[in-house]
């Protein structure tokens, strides 16, 4: 049989995920991780989706059909997994770095106001487009005997890793929350209940002595694990010391007083 000419697909988003994920590392990598995280779906206006979203309240859970717009179609054939020590077949992954970045979440609803989707379990980042919302069907859609894969175990990735500040970092983050940085302290709290470990997905590196950095924009906070808890130590800045001592702008500004009220 002669194989169809190829077709050029448009698709137009329905809407937009509203997250408080803003880049790709906050985000976690399965819904599974993401219990309780609350974000709404925005849909467009002028299109008739109010009619769409009747009856939709009745369902208790719901498939987002999305774009992996931060990643973008992708010549990949194998890829390395969070969970994997070695390369898999992109079609065996949920990895983003797909032909056709295309992905699937299943999100709980919460309720439907107008054009907007509350839900919650999101592990989508800000931005996201949405192509479709489908009802999650249990008798159809479950499959309690469905194997693992190359999985060694279920892809629960359990509960979130409890997080602390010290009394330094509570201090810092209180101080740059007053100076305009509303949203790191929730970032980087989101990031670290991930878990700890360096991956290549991850902005987490190993530092000497036992300890640990994450990167969040251009802050890096410094932080060790205590048995089952990670505790954040302090921030510093990212900025290298050139760019601070010669460079203009508001960020560097913010960084540079930073620095210099953590200074004896």
């Amino acid at each position: 049989m002669t194989p169809a000419p190829a077709s050029l697909l448009t698709l137009e988003p329905i809407g937009f995920v509203r997250s408080p994920f803003v880049e790709l590392v906050e985000a976690p990598r399965q819904p599974a991780a993401a219990r309780g995280v609350a974000g709404t779906v925005e849909l467009a206006s002028g299109r008739g989706f109010e009619h769409a979203l009747e009856d939709l309240d009745s369902w208790s859970h719901l498939w987002l059909v999305f774009w992996f717009h931060a990643a973008g179609p992708s010549e990949a054939r194998k890829v390395l997994p969070p969970r994997s020590t070695e390369k898999r077949g992109v079609f065996a992954t949920r990895s983003p770095h797909r032909p056709n970045p295309i992905g699937l979440s299943l999100v709980r609803l919460v309720r439907v106001e107008g054009l907007t989707i509350h839900v919650e379990d999101l592990d989508l980042i800000d931005g996201t487009p949405v192509l479709d919302v489908k009802p999650y069907v249990p008798y159809a859609d479950a499959a309690p005997d469905a194997s693992s894969g190359w999985l060694e175990a279920p892809a629960d990735p359990g509960s979130a890793w409890p997080v602390e500040l010290s009394p330094a970092a509570e201090a810092q983050l209180d101080w740059l929350e007053r100076h305009g940085e509303g949203q790191l302290r929730g970032r980087l709290l989101a990031a670290l209940a991930l878990g700890p470990a360096p991956h290549p997905y991850r902005r987490i590196r190993e530092l000497p002595g036992g300890e640990r950095q994450l990167a969040v924009k251009a802050w890096r906070a410094r932080f060790r694990v205590e048995e089952a808890r990670i505790v954040v130590i302090e921030l510093t800045s990212g900025h290298r010391p050139r760019d601070l001592a010669e460079g203009q702008g508001d960020e560097l500004a913010l960084h540079r007083a930073f620095l210099a009220r953590s200074s004896p």
